[in-house]
């Protein structure tokens, strides 16, 4: 179903998950109105206006999340808006001001704006198995994580863990404002996010993988739900564009173990150097198993763990992050 002529609008557009939104977007017909922070900012723009058909049907206008009605004028004549800008990084020294008011007070920004507009028929917001599974249950094995499991806010305020609690709460105050406004909304919850990179710098969903290639020492023991970045961009078109779609749809491939991922990558590129032996040995984080029967019946067809890994090295080495 191509959706040509029809009006879009995506935040965050020069985003990782989002740069490929926007191609598959423009690939389907839809002119998009995409939201950035600094559209002068070749960093953020270039890789944007080179996509095909972007000279035709892609937009770009500058708005800030923290801006009120800043989204008013770019969600306007919209049918449907994907809301994915969100900050995520490491070392927070203000996990107020940096994480959660963007996230929260953000997308409400946004969703204000989307009550305005009669013609938008649903909102798409990129949430994430960070508003899912930090709740404190136990994990294992024979656990299965599925849309029914929520992140518990006081969990991750007491565990410090300041992007997990910015997701959970933006997330729940999403649904609450699309309930109470009458706007049909989908969220999307996609676990780490790996695959090619269309954007010029490193992301911080990637960066474990460089890391790892980059001649590190050892490697972390942590658990990573991994999914394919174009798998997480389908899903958002798939969420719009099926009028049955509702509610959240969870998006993780595999959860593996990081020694796993090296691995993996040893597999594949047996000449690289990879780190040999665990920073922590005490006690390896468990794996678990997340549902994918929502993400299929939603039409999403999974990209196998290897192909991701491996187009993640070739993108990293194409764009100069590393050298073999």
């Amino acid at each position: 179903m191509s959706e040509t002529g029809k009006v879009v609008c995506v935040t965050g557009a020069s985003g990782y998950i989002a740069s490929w939104l926007v191609k598959f977007l423009l690939q389907r017909g839809y002119t998009v109105k995409a939201t950035v922070r600094d559209p002068s900012d070749p960093k953020k723009s270039e890789h944007l206006l080179a996509l095909d058909g972007a000279k035709e049907r892609l937009h770009l206008f500058k708005a800030e999340l923290l801006d009120e009605g800043a989204f008013d004028s770019v969600v306007d004549g919209c049918i449907g808006v994907f809301h994915t800008a969100s900050p995520f990084y490491h070392n927070v020294k203000d996990p107020q001001a940096e994480m959660i008011d963007p996230a929260v007070k953000g997308t409400l920004n946004v969703l204000k704006s989307c009550a305005k507009v009669p013609s938008i028929k649903r909102v798409v917001i990129t949430s994430s198995i960070a508003a899912v599974v930090f709740n404190g249950r136990p994990l294992g094995p024979d656990v299965v994580v599925d849309e029914t499991w929520f992140s518990d806010p006081t969990f991750c305020e007491k565990s410090k863990l300041w992007y997990m609690l910015s997701k959970t709460l933006a997330e729940e105050a999403a649904w609450k404002y699309t309930k109470e406004n009458g706007i049909e909304m989908v969220a999307i919850n996609p676990g780490l996010v790996i695959g090619p990179l269309l954007q010029p710098t490193l992301n911080t969903s990637v960066e474990p993988i460089l890391k790892l290639i980059n001649g590190s020492e050892t490697f972390p023991n942590m658990t990573y739900r991994l999914i394919d970045v174009r798998d997480v961009a389908n899903a958002h078109v798939l969420a719009f564009e099926n009028s049955s779609a509702c509610g959240r749809y969870l998006l993780v491939e595999r959860v593996m173990h990081c020694s796993e991922v090296v691995q993996a990558l040893h597999e594949l590129y047996p000449a690289l150097r990879l780190p040999e032996k665990c920073a922590n040995e005490k006690l390896f984080m468990p794996v678990f198993q997340v549902s994918k029967d929502r993400a299929k019946s939603l039409g999403v067809n999974f990209t196998p763990l290897k192909v991701s890994i491996k187009d993640t090295v070739e993108s990293l080495e194409e764009k100069n992050f590393f050298s073999v």
